[in-house]
């Protein structure tokens, strides 16, 4: 079932990443990468605690919110709040294909996908 679960996340991934290609927004290559990888600041609550880190990360990483402000993109007609909902929704995704999942406030192992190894 796991195996599945990841090409899941994998398509979704793609999906995202395709539409964000759809964009009439020109950056450079690196910068998409560099955005792509931003949500990953989120950790950085974890150096006040646990529970902010949990907080923090999840906010970054919750693809309910991601939806949501791409869907706020879409009604205000702003690509860059499109992207920003996009780019979201896909780090979420890449990242639950390797177990990482929303955190809970015990430790960052431990997520709502089982407990990180």
């Amino acid at each position: 079932m796991k195996r599945i679960i990841q090409i899941e996340e994998l398509a979704m991934t793609a999906a995202a990443i395709y539409l964000i290609g759809q964009l009439d927004i020109s950056l450079s290559w690196w910068l998409y990468l560099l955005l792509f990888f931003s949500p990953d600041l989120g950790m950085l609550g974890y150096v006040v605690n646990t529970k902010i880190g949990a907080i923090t990360y999840n906010l970054f990483h919750h693809r309910g919110i991601a939806i949501v402000i791409a869907t706020v993109g879409i009604m205000i007609v702003s690509q860059y709040v499109l992207l920003a909902g996009l780019l979201l929704f896909a780090h979420a995704s890449f990242d639950r294909i390797f177990g990482f999942g929303l955190k809970y406030f015990t430790s960052f192992k431990h997520t709502h996908l089982g407990v990180m190894k």
